[in-house]
């Protein structure tokens, strides 16, 4: 089993190339498993990371509702976002500067064959890093991410996560709002819920801005932790 995961920090990248990039790699390991099976191969699959932020974007899983998003393509070009249906579950999502957004396209026969598992692993490396923070992250009973306050009316969600998996290979993941300009969040109901804020870890803190690269390493250490991985 593969254990090594390349990680690749993108930068500030648009969000339809970064999926286009994306599906190739993701396309790229399962050719390698369907060469595997029908061979009797024993090529080793690869794992990846991607690190990215998008400029201002909107994105709708297969189960999500369009009138989630609360404004039509005009205002969206006002507001300077783009839009797109993707094949990730979840429903409305959005992605902008400030925000740590990560795609693991890990096979997950190199680590363990369980969505749950994994889902849950991707918000406990969340959970770990907000503790570093002095905040106390949780999982919301029915409902994937990371949030504050669970069970209050001050309920808030940090960071949203939708994946896509196909022979046990992973794509799409998480969007950690770290200096989020959340009036973008204003523009839909996020990810179909009406009656919960959203939040960013700059004003969980109280300060101007938290520095991107100090929580990147964090989050890595703990995936690395976590899925008994190496990143390189």
């Amino acid at each position: 089993m593969n254990k090594t995961v390349k990680l690749q920090v993108l930068g500030l990248k648009d969000y339809k190339d970064t999926w286009d990039y994306q599906e190739e790699l993701f396309k790229g390991t399962l050719d390698i498993k369907i060469k595997n099976r029908r061979e009797n191969a024993q090529l080793e699959t690869p794992n990846h990371f991607l690190m990215v932020e998008h400029p201002h974007v909107f994105t709708l899983g297969k189960s999500g509702n369009m009138e989630n998003l609360l404004v039509d393509q005009k205002q969206l070009t006002e507001k300077g976002a783009s839009f797109y249906k993707i094949n990730r579950g979840g429903d409305i999502t959005y992605h902008g500067p400030g925000q740590i957004v990560g795609y693991p396209i890990l096979d997950l026969d190199n680590f363990f064959t369980d969505i749950h598992k994994y889902l849950r692993l991707l918000e406990e490396m969340v959970i770990l890093t907000m503790a570093e923070y002095g905040l106390k992250g949780e999982r919301s009973t029915g409902e994937t991410g990371v949030w504050l306050d669970v069970g209050t009316p001050f309920a808030r969600k940090i960071c949203a996560m939708g994946v896509r998996a196909s022979r046990w290979v992973t794509m799409h993941g998480f969007a950690l709002n770290v200096n989020a300009d959340l009036g973008y969040f204003d523009l839909m109901i996020p990810c179909g819920i009406k009656d919960k804020a959203v939040t960013s870890l700059n004003v969980e803190l109280g300060k101007k801005e938290v520095p991107m690269e100090e929580v990147r390493k964090k989050l890595i250490f703990h995936f690395e932790a976590l899925f008994e991985a190496k990143c390189i």
